[in-house]
């Protein structure tokens, strides 16, 4: 008899059972002093799961790991479910909040930001976002970025560093329209532009450049027939690809064909003027988007399946033409950059070579060491290199979210840092690499004392900006 393991049930993908909270944890290494915040990231954490063959990873409920640092210290590490109305039941814990919808209470997985001094669990699809305590406690769901139609704060808000605005578009399952909503750095909106996309396309990312947002419609779209698997998703052959180009402050979108793909996320996008052109903001310059490109026939059902890559698209808004590029073909995902950078021309780019993305079927696997994937990647997009920092064939490491350093000199001046399994302690670490000395040893390797399964994104949150 043959039993069928669900991989995102075993290895580093098993949930954990347990909420934990530890102080001054061990540091091997040093950290930076002048590091002051909270290192943040939410993923899949299910509860009571009744059938394990059929179940979907990124329908877990969200649970948040954070790691407080200041003054050279790992002051604590906690780890806490966001308690939706069913959460909060399971665990036998009385309701926090009133949902909008009650069938849309849903226990946000995706990402966490703090941002207008609070700490929000996001998801998309017209699922509210929940606010967490400090301390990473449930308050409840909220309403940022809410609107009258319905769409709120998704996973994937942009925070534009000149402006002070966080930008979301937002989807809904089962409608045509999706709406750009723009919140000042108090979180309150000022604008909204609703656009209309036929067919409902699963729009998980977006992008911004300083006079324009960038929507990727695709081939993957909301089918109600597949309502039952929980992720009401499937790739429609009969559907292309398309980039829009929307300006900043609303109005009509121009539409850009593309190879049949799904972007899984935007690496960064800005705006390249034609030199003899009045320069950006008009007709007369490029738009070079990079993306982590699935390609045709990615089944949302099984992100593992997919082999994404970094492409590059340059959109010459005087000619109306696209050029598609890939920029590198390891598999990879969960880009991020510099976030002083966001929508301004770039070096360097950061992302992860996962297990995510080539899930090893447990320690007596005999494939060889390159059958494997765990490694962060530092993109240079001038040289048109990458360097890796390659974790042990046992360990698995996240998302690495880059942190400037105190008086940066250069786009690179500062630290990436991930949650990395240490296989010697069956436990996780929180690695802080050198930007500037990617390949070399970790700056400071912050031992917790739990696992940390795989999971989704995360954050920087700095105390001066709480």
């Amino acid at each position: 008899m043959t039993t069928t393991v669900n991989r995102y049930l075993s290895g580093n993908f098993a949930p954990v059972a347990e909420e934990v909270t530890a102080y001054d944890l061990p540091v091997t290494g040093r950290i930076p002093t002048h590091l002051n915040g909270r290192y943040l990231r939410n993923g899949p954490n299910p509860l009571g799961i009744e059938d394990a063959a059929a179940h979907i990873w990124t329908l877990g409920a969200g649970m948040v790991h954070g790691v407080r640092i200041r003054d050279g210290r790992a002051e604590w590490y906690r780890n806490r479910w966001v308690r939706s109305g069913i959460v909060a039941d399971h665990l036998g814990e009385p309701r926090r909040g009133t949902p909008v919808d009650e069938q849309l209470d849903i226990s946000p997985n995706v990402q966490v930001v703090g941002f207008a001094g609070s700490t929000f669990a996001l998801i998309e699809g017209g699922i509210r976002p929940y606010e967490l305590t400090y301390e990473l406690e449930t308050v409840g769901p909220c309403d940022l970025g809410a609107t009258p139609e319905g769409y709120s704060a998704n996973a994937h808000s942009l925070f534009d560093p000149r402006t002070r605005e966080l930008h979301s578009l937002a989807f809904r399952y089962g409608s045509d329209n999706v709406q750009h909503i723009v919140m000042d750095d108090s979180g309150t909106v000022r604008r909204t532009t609703t656009i209309e996309v036929p067919g409902n396309p699963y729009m998980h990312d977006f992008a911004l450049t300083d006079h324009y947002v960038l929507l990727f419609d695709s081939p993957v779209v909301f089918s109600p027939a597949h309502l039952s698997t929980g992720v009401p998703f499937t790739w429609d052959d009969r559907r292309g690809a398309r980039v829009g180009v929307l300006p900043r402050e609303g109005g009509e979108v121009r539409w850009f064909a593309l190879t049949p793909s799904l972007v899984g996320h935007t690496l960064n996008a800005y705006e390249r003027p034609h030199g003899d052109l009045s320069g950006p903001g008009t007709a007369g310059c490029d738009i070079v988007i990079d993306v982590i490109r699935h390609p045709e026939g990615f089944d949302i059902r099984d992100v593992g399946s997919s082999r994404p890559t970094l492409d590059r698209w340059t959109l010459d808004l005087t000619a109306g033409t696209v050029r598609e590029e890939c920029l590198d073909d390891r598999a990879q995902e969960f880009p991020r950059l510099n976030s002083r950078y966001t929508g301004r021309p770039y070096r360097y780019g950061y992302a992860a070579a996962v297990e995510l993305y080539a899930p090893p079927a447990g320690p007596d696997d005999d494939r060889p060491d390159e059958g494997f994937s765990s490694a962060l990647l530092k993109h240079d997009l001038s040289r048109g290199t990458t360097e890796a920092h390659e974790f042990g064939r046992d360990e698995a490491v996240g998302e690495g979210v880059f942190v400037a350093a105190e008086s940066p000199a250069a786009e690179d001046d500062g630290y990436v840092m991930a949650y990395v399994f240490n296989p010697e302690r069956s436990a996780s670490d929180l690695v802080i690499l050198s930007a500037q000395d990617f390949g070399g040893e970790p700056i400071a390797r912050i031992h917790l004392p739990v696992r940390v399964p795989l999971g989704l994104h995360g954050s920087w949150a700095p105390e001066d900006e709480r």
